[in-house]
């Protein structure tokens, strides 16, 4: 019987078993890879699913299915689909397919808030900023309302000019106020337009600017802010900031008288 080396035994041996460790770890690594396969498809899929329950939500909801919208919606919102979460809110707050609750309504809101939603972080902003559900707290309405701002929600960059102005929930800062009540106006909100138009007459938180002023003023009224089509009458009357037209100014206190607004 040959007797193999010393050496050589050891390196058969040796061999054999690297060859069944190798064996066993590639099952382990098939089986781990299985398995995460399994956690990619019921996890990271989860979300296409419950994006698909919103989905199937609103189909239903524009049948008049209130039952099917509810528990679809319901279903994406308890695993933090925040546009399901905010649309529960809504109907919460509404007492639409549901009975009206205004803290779930503010608590669905919250949860959608918390993720980015930027409706529902202005919605926050506004509950907060005008006490509607709950009690005024403008440090909660400028908390919400700074977030939906850097989102570029046009209607919390004017709440927000609104709180730096009054100094509301923030310290009083009139450049500030101006700063969002340009970006406000700038995408179309005549009420920021008004707003900013009475600060560059005034020259708070900007320089002093009558051309500035009328040109805020009359974007507003244009858009139909019965305050601001009664200041362009004002105007037009006097021609600050416009060259006077007192055909205009009549136009414009019509406007304005028939919403009521007198000057």
């Amino acid at each position: 019987m040959v007797q193999l080396p010393c050496s050589l035994s050891k390196v058969v041996v040796g061999g054999a078993i690297y060859r069944l460790g190798y064996n066993y770890r590639m099952k382990t690594k098939q089986l781990t890879f299985l398995l995460a396969l399994t956690f990619l498809f019921l996890f990271s899929g989860s979300s296409v699913l419950f994006a698909d329950d919103y989905e199937d939500g609103r189909a239903a909801g524009r049948k008049g299915d209130c039952k099917t919208l509810v528990e679809k919606l319901r279903l994406s919102a308890e695993q933090s689909h925040p546009k399901a979460q905010f649309t529960l809110g809504v109907l919460y707050g509404g007492g639409k397919c549901v009975k009206q609750d205004d803290k779930e309504s503010v608590r669905w809101y919250h949860k959608a808030a918390e993720q980015g939603h930027v409706e529902a972080q202005n919605s926050l902003g506004m509950i907060y900023f005008e006490g509607l559900i709950t009690l005024k707290n403008y440090q909660e309405a400028y908390k919400w309302s700074s977030k939906a701002s850097e989102q570029g929600h046009r209607d919390a960059q004017f709440r927000l000019c609104l709180l730096y102005s009054q100094g509301l929930g923030v310290s009083n800062d009139f450049k500030k106020a101006a700063t969002w009540c340009l970006r406000a106006a700038k995408q179309g909100n005549k009420e920021a337009q008004m707003l900013l138009g009475s600060m560059y007459s005034q020259g708070q938180g900007v320089p002093q600017d009558n051309n500035e002023a009328a040109k805020w003023n009359l974007l507003a009224a244009k858009q139909g802010l019965a305050h601001a089509q009664a200041s362009a009458c004002l105007m037009y009357s006097s021609g600050m900031g416009v060259k006077k037209d007192f055909l205009k100014a009549i136009k414009w206190c019509r406007l304005a008288a028939k919403q009521g607004k007198s000057l």
